[in-house]
């Protein structure tokens, strides 16, 4: 591969497969910047020399599957696993893979998530490559529209690639569950001289119909694309699964501002890697797809199975937030080697409190966030957000319970999800009986899960003292 000009730098930060995390500071230190600049250093990936990459994190999408946790929120943004966002977790991966310099594309209802990116994700102003800046959606097209497909949104901000000047760019999704090693996906990308690299994760054949599937040669080569295709062609090798795209991508940067400015100028095209760009490079380009099952994380068991969930609907997002409680969970939050960041917020500890007959306060194959105080309510196999009170005789079986939830005395609550600052009153039922709850103008999947829109925070305003 042919290496772009190199700019001098003034901080880089190194990091390979084996070595995640490392700092290199070349020349002064600069400050964060709150506004884009003309033209930023950026992550540098050690390899036989320093690769220099930028990541980019699509976290504008709706989520309208995710109703009624999207109505006043981006997908990116909706609560998982009692303390984190869903962004949090491609965010994490980025940061512990060794790349520090991140854009983040918000649209669609990005209060929430701007907010939380500013209290939880901003680095110090030490190096200047090390940045996570949010870039809401400028309209900078030609007739100033919104994004209209993913590629859309990346040649809008084509100018944040062409200041930066990476070697390559790291396109990922703001909204699946996972953990990935980056660099060593860049790693491959580079051994195979590819000019773009997509990550691919094996699942079932009867699944294919569910996904977007890529059929490649023995060499991992990819040949085409099918999308949502019950026939779709199976892996080599392997009859009884297919490659379903992940929606991540790895791109060599000079490549990438080709294709942007030659699809920006077809009229007909929805401007979409998946749909229209990517297609057309099958079976002629080098482009290639990662296997995601062959992704280490360190401190994993070699024999660990690499996680990943598309959480686009109330079930799958319900079922991921169960598979936490499990004794010996698939997503492992507990590895501090590749540690799930977030805000972090000035909680106190978990409290049970009571311990008399029908009156204890305990939680069991459960997940509890600090600030909550169980006072003689038991929870069972649910996650249970920060300052939840669940009170005397209250039972909570299954649950999903975000932030600052209260559940009253003697009330009954299973297979929901509460969405923030939702108060449940004393002896009321949720779940029990799903008629009543539609009548109550609650949300009922066709699986029975029930789900409770949000409540409003307040808001801390100063005073201003004459």
């Amino acid at each position: 591969m042919t290496p772009l000009v190199h700019h001098q730098q003034e901080s880089v930060t190194v990091a390979t497969s084996d070595n995640i995390v490392a700092d290199n500071c070349i020349g002064r230190a600069g400050s964060l910047r709150t506004m884009i600049p003309q033209r930023e250093s950026v992550s540098a990936v050690e390899g036989t020399s320093h690769l220099r990459v930028l990541g980019i994190v699509l976290a504008g999408g709706k989520g309208t599957r995710l109703f009624p946790l999207t109505r006043e929120r981006a997908k990116p943004a909706v609560p998982f696993g009692g303390k984190y966002r869903i962004i949090d977790f491609v965010l994490s991966n980025f940061v512990n893979s060794g790349i520090h310099s991140i854009y983040v594309l918000t649209q669609f209802r990005s209060q929430s998530l701007l907010q939380h990116l500013s209290e939880g994700w901003q680095f110090g102003g030490l190096l200047k490559s090390h940045f996570i800046i949010n870039v809401p959606a400028q309209m900078r097209s030609e007739n100033e529209s919104w994004y209209q497909g993913t590629a859309d949104a990346i040649f809008q901000n084509i100018n944040l690639i062409e200041q930066s000047d990476p070697h390559v760019v790291a396109i990922f999704g703001g909204d699946h569950i996972y953990r990935m090693n980056i660099a060593s996906m860049i790693d491959f990308h580079r051994a195979q001289d590819a000019d773009v690299t997509i990550a691919a994760i094996p699942v079932p054949r009867e699944y294919a119909s569910e996904f977007g599937v890529i059929e490649v040669n023995e060499q991992g080569r990819i040949m085409a694309f099918h999308e949502k295709k019950a026939d779709a062609p199976t892996m080599p090798g392997d009859p009884s699964r297919v490659y379903a795209s992940m929606g991540n991508y790895i791109f060599s940067t000079r490549t990438l501002l080709e294709l942007l400015k030659a699809d920006a100028k077809i009229n007909d095209s929805r401007h979409d890697f998946g749909m229209d760009i990517l297609p057309k490079l099958a079976g002629h380009a080098p482009i290639y797809a990662y296997n995601f099952e062959a992704n280490r994380i360190p401190g994993e068991a070699d024999d660990s199975v690499p996680y990943w969930r598309d959480v686009g609907t109330i079930e799958a997002y319900y079922e991921a937030n169960m598979d936490l409680n499990h004794v010996k969970p698939e997503l492992n939050l507990y590895n501090r080697e590749w540690p799930v960041r977030s805000t972090s917020y000035p909680d106190p500890p978990a409290k049970f409190v009571f311990d008399e007959t029908n009156r204890r306060g305990e939680a069991i194959d459960s997940i509890v966030s600090g600030g909550c105080i169980l006072s003689g309510g038991l929870v069972r196999k649910s996650v249970l957000g920060r300052g939840v009170r669940v009170h005397t005789g209250a039972l909570v079986e299954g649950c999903v319970i975000m932030d600052n939830c209260d559940i009253g005395r003697r009330a009954k609550v299973r297979r929901a999800i509460l969405d923030k600052n939702v108060r449940i009153p004393q002896d009321a039922t949720v779940g029990y009986d799903l008629d009543a709850d539609r009548a109550r103008g609650w949300h009922v999947t066709d699986s029975g899960i029930v789900v409770i829109g949000r409540e409003h925070s307040t808001v801390p305003v100063a005073a201003l003292f004459s």
